[in-house]
């Protein structure tokens, strides 16, 4: 009886759907609501996830396997992710204070490379040798990568680098691949011979819909 009259004051006030939704269903399961909540991209047991689509995320899951190897442009809660499900994360950072607070939480398979770039945002607008030096990062461990991912600054430049650090059947993340000014970084992977696999929904903890896109070519790491 109780349970009937607190759904019947829920849905009066148009808030049943909402509590269905927080209780199951795929943003419960998926630790959506205790990302919006915590400020932080996590699982339903409070794990880290990359700040990237759900659908993206489950495709990847479900595709990597334990000897491959990452490069990460913006490490995070994504970096920690990848390091319990390949052999070895190295990642780009450009901020001081978050370079030393994820190489604290990281285990031995991570490195974390830290290039400091000044008042940039995420566009390829600078010209000076920081932030070429941040974008060569994937190149410096000098070995080929299975997945290289954008996302952190200097995306265009960095996916000029990210060709030549990645294995002949390397795949490239690109997040945030629905902004428009990357543009010119999409084409030049295009014209390199590079397909692009599209991901749209909505990253944990976020009420918009954002993109995630898989740069691929024939014969690649994840079958596709």
């Amino acid at each position: 009886m109780l349970r009937w009259a607190a759904r019947k004051i829920l849905e009066a006030c148009r808030l049943y759907g909402l509590y269905s939704l927080k209780v199951k269903g795929p943003l419960h399961d998926d630790g959506w609501f205790r990302s919006f909540e915590e400020h932080r991209p996590v699982d339903r047991e409070g794990g880290p996830v990359p700040f990237m689509t759900y659908p993206a995320v489950e495709f990847l899951a479900r595709r990597i396997r334990p000897e491959m190897t990452v490069f990460e442009y913006g490490c995070g809660a994504s970096t920690l992710w990848w390091s319990r499900r390949v052999k070895q994360v190295h990642a780009a950072e450009h901020q001081r204070d978050w370079y030393e607070r994820i190489t604290a939480q990281a285990p031995p398979n991570v490195r974390i490379h830290y290039a400091p770039l000044h008042g940039l945002g995420q566009l390829d607008d600078g010209g000076g040798a920081g932030e070429e030096s941040y974008a060569r990062l994937a190149l410096e461990p000098g070995i080929p990568f299975s997945i290289v991912v954008i996302d952190g600054r200097l995306r265009v430049r960095c996916a000029r680098h990210a060709v030549e650090a990645l294995a002949p059947d390397g795949v490239i993340v690109w997040d945030n691949s629905d902004r428009v000014y990357y543009e010119p970084g999409y084409r030049f992977l295009e014209e390199r011979g590079f397909r692009r696999l599209e991901f749209v929904g909505i990253p944990p903890g976020l009420n918009e819909k954002s993109e995630t896109s898989v740069f691929y070519r024939p014969g690649n790491c994840l079958g596709i």
